[in-house]
């Protein structure tokens, strides 16, 4: 069993003052904030090429930007595409339009397109395969179309194999 004994010090060692050992001009008073390190256990800090940095920030900026801009010249040539195809579809649309049809188309239906010896355009609903044996009409056979529901007509085929130009129907 330990027993301490309580000693009372004395207004002398309480009344001395603290000297600090470390000289004051040695000390910094923020090293928080200081570029360098302040004492031997403080992290290394070295000075960065700034050259370097700035070559490697220059180069992934460019692959970024490079890689966005080809990401929006794929959507510009999707979009001229569509457009061209709606084009192509309104062109076709007016040409229907203007052949002579004696009812009224349906959406989603399918027809026929044919030109006849006067070369008048004329759509009809009996396909090139199912005029029977008179086969009396003298027609040819330009396109299959349908009538989509903006009421402009999409060929699913036709007799030319470019179907690019509204010329070749």
């Amino acid at each position: 069993m330990v027993i301490f004994v309580g000693i009372e010090m004395t207004d002398k060692k309480k009344d001395k003052e603290f000297i600090n050992p470390i000289d004051p001009d040695k000390v910094a008073e923020n090293p928080h904030s200081l570029e360098y390190a302040h004492h031997v256990g403080s992290a290394i800090v070295k000075a960065e090429d700034q050259g370097k940095m700035k070559g490697r920030s220059l180069t992934a900026m460019e692959f970024q930007t490079d890689q966005q801009l080809s990401q929006i010249y794929d959507q510009m040539k999707l979009l001229a595409e569509q457009a061209k195809k709606i084009e192509l579809r309104k062109e076709i649309s007016e040409r229907i339009y203007k052949a002579n049809f004696r009812f009224e188309p349906i959406i989603n239906h399918v027809y026929y397109l044919y030109e006849t010896e006067e070369l008048e355009q004329v759509l009809s609903i009996i396909g090139p395969g199912q005029w029977g044996r008179s086969k009396q009409n003298n027609y040819t056979y330009l396109a299959t179309v349908r009538l989509l529901a903006d009421h402009t007509w999409e060929i699913m085929d036709s007799a030319q194999e470019n179907e690019n130009s509204v010329e070749d129907i």
